[in-house]
């Protein structure tokens, strides 16, 4: 992959810090960027796409985006950030990233999030695609978000010599630690992320029952899962791809008979 026409995008909001510092170390290093981001927060949508109403897109004031970078926000969720983006704002667009997400996409973590659910929207578009995730924490009093950019420019080099399947995307989390501090890349697999105490029932001050859906995230920690490698100093580098069917399931099935049913 020679000099990048990239699409950023993420769930932040286009006025997250993350973005801002991806998309500034981005053009720095030389590529065209066109952000196209949600004007809000719109973390944990997960692939959703905005079907019962019109939604708008428009030119973003600059913020803390250096000059060049191309700007614009959407009241869409960051995958309807993706389709404007390839089909209206940015169509030469040969690579899709999203992020730097604050906070970790995990284990099943990937599964909610916008942050990988906007770069799986740019596979299906067919367009090479990344998602990149600072495993930090909102108490933390410091976020490394440069160290975050400096992994996707080093991918970025590995990409130009080195090309991805169409089928497949990488999903990167990134320890939230300065870039000396970094122990090293590591191609894992997806971990296992439940949550502690997912539901916690209250009433309003209007005596109004409701639940708030949370928890404490508990990681298994085995060798070889994205969970273990962050938790260890690492860069986590997991391809994900977006067919689930269980291939190893289609002939047992077949084998028990389930082919056989009638109604």
């Amino acid at each position: 992959m020679n000099a990048c026409k990239i699409l950023l995008t993420n769930d932040d909001g286009i006025y997250a810090p993350g973005i801002i510092e991806l998309a500034n170390a981005l053009h720095g290093a030389g590529n065209e960027v066109t952000v196209v981001a949600p004007d809000r927060e719109r973390s944990s949508v997960g692939h959703a796409l905005t079907l019962n109403r019109p939604i708008r897109l428009w030119e973003a004031d600059r913020g803390g985006y250096v000059p060049g970078v191309h700007l614009f926000s959407c009241d869409g969720t960051p995958s309807d950030c993706v389709v404007l983006g390839v089909e209206t704002a940015a169509k030469e667009t040969n690579l899709v990233i999203s992020g730097i997400n604050r906070g970790p996409n995990l284990g099943d973590d990937l599964t909610y999030s916008g942050t990988v659910s906007a770069a799986m929207e740019g596979l299906i578009l067919g367009k090479g695609a990344i998602a990149v995730s600072l495993n930090c924490q909102r108490s933390d009093t410091v976020h490394h978000y440069p160290t975050a950019a400096g992994v996707v420019l080093r991918i970025l080099e590995w990409l130009r010599c080195h090309e991805l399947s169409k089928e497949v995307l990488l999903n990167i989390n990134v320890p939230n630690l300065e870039k000396e501090k970094i122990s090293g890349f590591e191609i894992t697999r997806k971990g296992l992320r439940t949550y502690e105490g997912k539901v916690t029932q209250f009433r309003s001050p209007h005596g109004i029952l409701s639940y708030w859906i949370a928890g404490r995230p508990e990681d298994e920690m085995k060798e070889g899962t994205d969970v273990y490698a962050v938790a260890h100093g690492k860069v986590s580098i997991t391809p994900v791809h977006l067919d689930m069917t269980h291939f190893p399931s289609i002939e047992r099935l077949r084998q028990d008979g389930l082919e056989s049913l009638r109604l």
